[in-house]
């Protein structure tokens, strides 16, 4: 343990594009980590093509700059071989130091495609708790775990200390926060088919809400800063890492924030370090700063509804005639800075490149049509600037990229290994209602009742025990986990039995027994025949699908699977789970969008639940389902708020469409 309190962590810098990438280097990051045009997370990011980041990828290793690669999105059942191409592709010519995923699959096609670098588990596999790291034990080429934003530093020391020879943590200490936790938000793909799970998040949760009077950015987040409070961290063993969020932002803020931290790291006592890289994080072009759950004792809400949380800086307002509109900007413009006017989520928004140097208060009049004149007083956001010594500094490590040939066609004709299909276990098909409150749960002919597991969950008869399914919640902390294994122990204890799991590492919390029957959730996002063996390996004798995928998907997974398969058919899936809510909105009480669409917010233990006012309903589809091979039909029955009536339409959700 002593020396990892003596070894400083890697320095860890986002890059979604080329600029960006020899932005982390020129500022002496330790590492970048970046993702491809297929199976990142962020899809909306400039991300690379192979042959790109193998001449890049050269590049940093001759600066000793270790690069790392996220390939970290759920990976649907006809992806599988692409999915596994792409890493014998990486593996070829990038040689990557590492691989970032955060489906199980993904570790299995990395080892077919003869990857042999480190496997890092992003935060979307929700691995947020301290038992989570002996289930890890069953995956040793996973090397790192990185831990959700939402961890006070004295969870993330529980998760430190939990950490078994040859694991460590990566936390992240600067950039966006989501007001979800980390692979429990639904709501973009819910509304829209665009998955974040799959990286093309709308941002369904930085837009204006409505409550009452209140109209707001109910639920967009202020940016996570730890900033002086890096020093904290230097004490916790097994980090390898401190990690900069940022794949979609340009090379000014990359390199000022990786300055802030390098002297924030090196020189944790020195008051001069500390301000001048308090400086650097103040002129990066972030949104204002939190350090949210960070002191256990300070903690901060990172919803503040008086601050601006659009991403870059606001440096003006629109003014001016309708002909000739301008801004007086705060602050110095260079050329080739780049603004954007108005909100990223309001229709009309758009993005200007400055021209020529625009002094302090000085006029940038702007050559914007008519018609699509924004109207005076509309913010205008400085997203990205090219200061010349920073583009000097490119530019000479530009002229250093080796010229790498197209070394990445043709494709190696990469074929997975998948599990053997079909199952030898008899189950006939059922419903499950689950419910809140084990006094709720009434089981009748053919239909299993199961009941919600958590931190207060009342003493409970042997019979009801035994009678009921228990599911356990999407999220356990590291602070609420003693709860919860104590309460899945007088289960245990009572003669339960059944069990369904949200998370692959919650079989940590039951023995080896052969009488427990165990379930993985719809909460595993699963979503691939590797990813349903890798559950069956873990101990599970039947999953409960992602909901996220579409009628092929779904239908093909059953083809595939070497176990019983479960899924939602109807009832209140949530939009999203959070740790976090602003004061100003109320729980159990209807918000709506701008589109009118109505949801409401309800509190389950620890985490806040956003729900729509309308279900998932595939009851229509379970013929079909049964006929490929489905099980387990399940039914999500949650508490609604009075006077709510569920408004009646489509909750086929991505059924008809398919998940992009």
């Amino acid at each position: 343990m002593t020396q990892n309190l003596i070894e400083k962590p890697e320095i860890l810098a986002p890059a979604g594009g080329r600029a960006a990438f020899l932005a982390a280097i020129a500022a002496g990051a330790d590492a970048v980590y970046c993702g491809l045009k297929h199976f990142s997370a962020r899809m909306a990011a400039e991300n690379f093509t192979v042959d790109e980041l193998s001449a890049l990828a050269r590049l940093a290793r001759e600066k000793r700059t270790k690069v790392y690669v996220a390939l970290n999105t759920l990976v649907k059942p006809y992806e599988m071989d692409a999915a596994g191409e792409m890493a014998v592709q990486l593996t070829r010519h990038v040689k990557p130091d590492g691989l970032i995923v955060s489906d199980t699959a993904m570790v299995s096609l990395a080892a077919q495609a003869g990857f042999r670098g480190e496997i890092h588990l992003s935060t979307l596999a929700n691995a947020g708790f301290p038992s989570a790291m002996k289930a890890l034990s069953l995956f040793p080429s996973i090397n790192r775990v990185v831990v959700p934003r939402e961890l006070s530093v004295d969870e993330i020391r529980k998760m430190a200390d939990a950490c078994p020879p040859g694991l460590s943590l990566e936390v992240f200490v600067h950039g966006a926060l989501c007001y979800a936790v980390s692979g429990r938000c639904y709501w973009s793909s819910y509304l829209g088919g665009k998955s974040g799970l799959r990286g093309n998040c709308v941002q369904p949760c930085r837009r204006m809400y409505a409550q009452g009077d209140t109209r707001a950015r109910l639920f967009s987040c202020q940016d996570l800063w730890i900033d002086v409070l890096t020093k904290v961290l230097m004490t916790v063993p097994n980090i390898a890492a401190v990690k900069i969020e940022g794949r979609k932002k340009g090379p000014h803020y990359v390199f000022y924030t990786v300055k802030a931290y390098r002297l924030l790291r090196d020189h944790p006592g020195d008051n001069e370090a500390k301000k001048t890289a308090l400086a650097c994080l103040a002129y990066a072009m972030g949104r204002g700063g939190t350090h949210y759950n960070f002191l256990s004792q300070r903690q901060w809400n990172p919803i503040d509804l008086k601050s601006q949380t659009a991403s870059g800086q606001l440096v003006g307002k629109i003014q001016g005639s309708m002909l000739k509109p301008y801004v007086e900007p705060h602050r110095q413009l260079f050329p080739k800075d780049i603004l954007r006017i108005g909100y990223e989520d309001e229709p009309g928004h758009k993005t200007v490149r400055v021209s020529k140097s625009i002094p302090k208060r000085g006029r940038l009049f702007l050559n914007i049509p008519p018609k699509e004149r924004p109207v005076n007083k509309t913010p205008v956001f400085l997203i990205d600037r090219r200061e010349p010594d920073l583009l000097a500094e490119i530019d000479t490590l530009e002229s250093q990229v080796p010229r790498v040939a197209n070394e990445s066609a043709p494709s190696s004709g990469f074929r997975v290994r998948m599990p053997a299909a079909g199952f030898s276990e008899k189950l006939h098909p059922f419903e499950m209602h689950v419910v809140r409150g084990a006094a709720k749960a009434n089981a009748s002919t053919g239909i299993a009742a199961a009941c919600w597991v958590d931190a207060e969950l009342p003493k409970i008869s042997a019979s009801r025990a035994k009678q009921l399914w228990w599911w356990l919640p999407p999220v356990v902390w590291p602070d609420s986990e003693p709860a919860i294994k104590e309460a899945i122990g007088r289960l245990l204890k009572g003669g339960g039995y059944r069990f369904v799991i949200n998370a692959p590492w919650q079989t940590a919390f039951f023995p080896k027994d052969k009488k427990i029957i165990l379930w993985a959730g719809p909460f595993c996002n699963t979503a691939n025949p590797l990813a349903v063996a890798s559950l069956a390996a873990m101990g599970c004798r039947g999953v409960i699908v992602s909901p996220e995928l579409g009628q092929k998907d779904f239908l093909r997974l059953a083809e595939t699977s070497p176990i019983p398969l479960g899924i939602v058919v109807y009832g209140n899936w949530p939009l999203c789970i959070s740790r976090t809510k602003s004061d100003s909105l109320a729980v159990d009480v209807p918000f709506a969008s701008p589109k009118k669409e109505r949801a409401w917010v309800h509190r389950h233990g620890d985490d806040y639940w956003v729900y729509p006012e309308w279900p998932v309903d595939l009851r229509d589809c379970v013929d079909v389902l049964k006929k490929a091979g489905y099980r387990m039909f399940v039914h999500l029955n949650e508490p609604l708020p009075k006077d709510l009536q569920m408004k009646t339409r489509p909750g086929r959700w991505n059924w008809d469409v398919g998940l992009k």
